[in-house]
């Protein structure tokens, strides 16, 4: 048989009421602990240029809260010594990055075996688009004479057919970030981020 206070209607709302509070409890708790890593996204680490990379993601150094921030970012971390990556959230003169506007990337080619620059909305997700074109890489972004790579972004092509630059869709008007993966990148820029050759961001026109 339930103990007499159990059965005692009175005594009921006090115990819906520690209920109510410990559920309030852990959502804030966990709200919290969400928006921190939330913030270091886009916070903390080496910058090179506009560009920011963690020197813990891919270590062995990192604690959980790293190893939580990069899951979060929908980084598929590796050693650093086999992938470096990088993100960019505001063009080159500080301005945040939106995804209606139209940017040019530009920039000597990362020393690095292979690397690739891929647009993310706000959400850390891919920009879905007929194209299903979500990247550039040394192979489609080729180099010019100078050993210097350059692409467009934007919600439509660049002018010209075909367009006068290789691009890479973001359609719609939401946040915009850049992900720049380095892989097998050379021993000297693994020992010093900062060293990186930074891209530029550039905004075109008055991104209207």
């Amino acid at each position: 048989m339930a103990p007499e206070d159990e059965l005692n209607p009175a005594f009921r709302p006090h115990w819906y009421g520690v209920l109510a509070l410990y559920l309030a409890a852990l959502t804030v708790g966990a709200g919290s602990a969400w928006l921190a890593v939330r913030s270091q996204l886009d916070s903390g680490g080496v910058m090179a240029g506009v560009w920011r990379t963690s020197t813990l993601a891919g270590s062995s150094d990192a604690d959980i809260y790293t190893r939580a921030v990069i899951a979060v970012g929908a980084l598929l971390a590796l050693n650093r010594d086999e992938t470096m990556y990088y993100v960019a959230t505001t063009d080159s003169k500080g301005r945040a990055l939106r995804s209606r506007c139209r940017y040019r990337i530009s920039g000597p080619a990362p020393d690095a075996r292979w690397w690739s620059v891929t647009a993310y909305a706000e959400d850390r997700f891919l920009f879905p688009n007929a194209e299903r074109r979500y990247s550039l890489n040394g192979g489609t972004a080729p180099l010019d004479a100078r050993g210097h790579f350059a692409f467009e972004s934007g919600p439509t092509p660049p002018a010209g057919n075909p367009p006068a630059a290789p691009w890479l869709p973001t359609p719609g008007d939401r946040g915009l970030s850049f992900t720049l993966r380095l892989y097998n990148p050379a021993a000297g820029l693994a020992a010093a981020p900062a060293s990186l050759a930074a891209p530029v961001i550039e905004r075109l026109g008055g991104c209207e």
